[in-house]
């Protein structure tokens, strides 16, 4: 495993408020890690399926994505499941983050393969 600095955090969140506190509360703890914003699901997929996969491939980088279940265009749960059905991205791990209560939704989460 790399140097945890080396690790870049990817950050799926469409509200610009709660992408700032997730952001800030990572810095707080010295974090000093690379962090990638993304507004909706779907800029995070196209980002993972080019520079992402490409950074992984030829420099063996890591990541860590902490990833919204409610966006627009492509939710969390459905980006989610594709990480974890595709070959070269399944090993990244995933954190969801939500606000939802209901336990169906935090064990569908699960099921699809999330880490935390």
């Amino acid at each position: 495993m790399k140097n945890q600095k080396d690790i870049i955090i990817l950050i799926a969140e469409d509200d610009d408020g709660h992408a700032e506190l997730i952001i800030e509360g990572l810095r707080e703890t010295g974090l000093k890690n690379e962090i990638v914003r993304f507004s909706d699901g779907q800029e995070l997929w196209d980002y993972l399926h080019s520079q992402c996969r490409e950074e992984m491939l030829e420099n063996n980088q890591e990541f860590l994505i902490l990833l919204d279940i409610n966006m627009p265009r492509m939710d969390g749960i459905t980006v989610l499941e594709r990480i974890k059905n595709d070959v070269c991205l399944k090993d990244i791990p995933v954190m969801m983050l939500t606000t939802t209560d209901d336990p169906r939704e935090v064990e569908r989460c699960y099921q699809l393969g999330c880490n935390v």
